[in-house]
């Protein structure tokens, strides 16, 4: 069986929350000018109530609610493909499956978060919600729920990034959003960045501060977020619960799970409906992948750390470079971001999730052959999984074993073609940063509280 569907009834009716199953919780979010634990109150000016809550819930199943539901349905439940051309072209004996989310009309994962963020703000009255994004996956995807429910949408888009993908731009446009390059003009902080460094590309860490500044000071305004917060990987989790049906369905089961990180939702979606069943005792390898020139999870350290560079958001336990870290221009823009989801920083730390680190080239050739022998072509942030998936089947076929490997495509690539285009003229380069640039990224952790 090449591809496995479920019906639109068989889509998941709740969210599972892997909080609810962790031996030990992650350590609390700091008030940014207190540095005490964080309460509901605190995050009101950001967020409406619904996901706060979720946020901090101990919940193991949380209803997704009908509208969201009828909003997920444009392409949920999406589809689980079994890779048999490229198990061919490795000549392992292991079976490769991949979650293919790019069958999604903003071509990525992302709207399986930005539907139910959209939907509780306009419940609560909001009228715009302003945001930040890498590659565009996550500005796109908040547009389309933002035409969605009829709301206004600001994105600040990293600079190298707009540049790279014009046509992400476009995409947000015709959904209605609003974008610029960040950093920007439009806010103190997007200018202060700018008079210091007039060419400075911008990063995640720069946009999140454009955005959250730009929310904290209109009354109509929220902020909203595509990776790192708890209830971002909750909503996520549809990828994983839909997974394990249509494994059943298979008659199958993996041995292996992979996914790329580089906020870690996408990661967190697929694998911790099956994290729970690891915790209680099944044999169960997990990996996620991350790009060798943001090294967060690899080479980074644990520490409380701001999620932006204007230290404006709260401080969070996590694998982090430091929120002053500028990661180089490469093509996976979704993957440059100096931090890790706490809670997927938690699994790590507590030895459930092992990280891996890959070039910018070894990736392109991974999802050059994925596409030859799969015929999709994959955004390069996807493509880390695809060579994550790719090592494990040549481990298996080295060992003689039949292992079942799963991994999440977390999107297409069609918007990433300037980047094939570089990879194919060989243009691409690769970068590993030196121990002296994350020392000194990471020391902006140094007089911040221990966790």
């Amino acid at each position: 069986m090449k591809k496995i569907f479920l019906a639109e009834d068989e889509m998941p009716k709740t969210w599972y929350n892997i909080a609810a199953d962790l031996k030990s919780p992650p350590l609390p979010p700091l008030h940014p000018g207190t540095l005490q634990p964080l309460g509901p109150d605190d995050l009101a000016p950001l967020f409406p109530h619904a996901l706060i809550e979720q946020e901090m819930s101990m919940q193991r199943e949380i209803p997704i609610p009908e509208p969201v539901q009828n909003g997920l349905k444009m392409w949920r439940p999406s589809p689980l493909i079994r890779a048999t051309g490229l198990e061919a072209a490795l000549k392992t004996p292991a079976k490769i499956y991949f979650k293919y989310e790019g069958v999604s009309p903003a071509g990525s994962h992302k709207p399986n978060t930005a539907i139910p963020q959209a939907y509780y703000n306009k419940l609560e009255g909001v009228k715009r919600l302003s945001t930040e994004t890498g590659a565009g996956q996550w500005g796109s995807s908040l547009a389309l729920a933002g035409n969605m429910f009829g709301l206004e949408v600001k994105v600040y888009m990293v600079k190298v990034s707009y540049t790279q993908k014009p046509y992400r731009r476009s995409m947000m446009q015709a959904w209605g959003a609003e974008i610029v390059a960040s950093p920007s003009m439009d806010t103190e902080f997007g200018r202060a960045i700018l008079a210091a460094d007039p060419d400075n590309s911008g990063s995640l860490g720069i946009a999140i501060s454009e955005a959250v500044e730009d929310a904290a000071k209109r009354d109509d305004t929220k902020y909203a977020l595509g990776s790192v917060l708890n209830h971002v990987l909750l909503h996520q989790t549809v990828i994983g619960l839909e997974a394990k049906k249509q494994m059943a369905i298979a008659g199958d089961s993996p041995d292996i799970v992979i996914g790329c990180v580089g906020g870690g939702s996408n990661f967190a979606g697929l694998a911790f409906p099956y994290l729970r069943d690891k915790i209680n005792g099944a044999d169960i390898d997990f990996r996620a992948i991350e790009p060798t020139a943001c090294p967060t999870l690899t080479r980074g350290r644990f520490a409380y750390d701001f999620g932006d560079m204007a230290q404006m958001t709260p401080l969070v336990s996590m694998y982090t470079l430091g929120h002053t870290f500028m990661p180089p221009g490469i093509h996976a823009g979704g993957l440059r971001y100096h931090g890790m989801a706490p809670m997927l920083s938690h699994v790590v730390r507590e030895g459930l999730v092992d990280a891996y680190a890959y070039h910018q080239v070894e990736v392109f050739d991974a999802a050059a052959l994925f596409s030859k022998t799969e015929g999709i072509i994959p955004a390069p942030e996807s493509a880390h999984a695809i060579k994550g998936a790719i090592d494990a089947a040549i481990e298996a076929r080295e060992a003689g074993l039949e292992k079942t490997i799963l991994f999440n495509l977390s999107g297409h690539g069609h918007f990433d073609m300037s980047a094939y285009d570089a990879y194919f003229a060989g243009k691409l380069t690769d970068y590993r940063p030196s121990d002296e640039e994350l020392a000194t990224g990471i020391s902006a952790t140094d007089g911040l509280p221990k966790p």
